[in-house]
């Protein structure tokens, strides 16, 4: 019998079993006949004819080779499906968690290219600067109320209305929204918000599109 053989877990089935005696063989799946006693049966009952195992072999304090660590085969099944559902759901986890940093940047990165676009706007005075001032103050504004409307939700405390968080994301302060969403996780999950957002998003941008186009400036503020 080889070292490897030894060492590894083998499975094989209970024949021979002898009660009174303590001890009987288990048959392996090639064909050999390994002795096997009471005390290394890890299960809570006593063997019978049949039962499924699986074992290492190594010597008995005589020195002769024997079965040891025997378990019921269906427990160790068990056991390896149990933690390869732990290990499928930390991996899930760990890639929910990439996706999700990863639609921190993108997104980070979609709202400081808008205020960049803005300020480029402003300084070839195709744009007011007045504008821009508006735009990060509403957005800073707007963040501020998502984090004070998740505090509340955390705390059971009144919370601000949805209707308010659609204005002011209306209004411009849709970037400030969109970071409290992805980063504070508060209005990120619930579909016919979301859709309203969008929709506050191309509101404003029309409006912007607006005042781009030579319209009056009071109409986007």
């Amino acid at each position: 019998m080889t070292s490897e053989q030894q060492s590894t877990f083998q499975q094989g089935k209970v024949r021979k079993w002898q009660e009174d005696k303590g001890f009987g063989f288990i048959e392996t799946e090639a064909g050999e006949s390994v002795f096997f006693h009471v005390s290394e049966f890890k299960a809570p009952r006593r063997p019978v004819n049949g039962d499924e195992v699986v074992f290492t072999i190594g010597p008995d304090s005589h020195g002769r080779m024997q079965a040891k660590q025997v378990q019921e085969l269906e427990f160790v099944q068990q056991k390896i499906a149990h933690k390869n559902k732990k290990i499928r759901k930390r991996n899930a986890h760990k890639s929910q968690q990439a996706d999700f940093e990863e639609g921190q940047k993108k997104r980070l990165f979609l709202g400081v290219g808008f205020y960049g676009m803005l300020i480029l706007l402003a300084a070839t005075n195709k744009l007011s600067w007045l504008v821009v001032a508006w735009y990060i103050a509403l957005g800073v504004i707007t963040y501020i109320v998502y984090a004070k409307d998740k505090a509340a939700a955390q705390n059971n405390n009144w919370r601000t209305a949805e209707t308010t968080l659609h204005i002011l994301s209306a209004l411009g302060g849709w970037v400030g929204a969109m970071v409290a969403q992805t980063y504070l996780r508060h209005k990120s999950q619930k579909a016919d918000f979301r859709v309203a957002y969008y929709l506050t998003v191309v509101i404003n941008l029309a409006g912007l599109l607006f005042v781009l186009a030579g319209g009056d400036v009071k109409g986007l503020l």
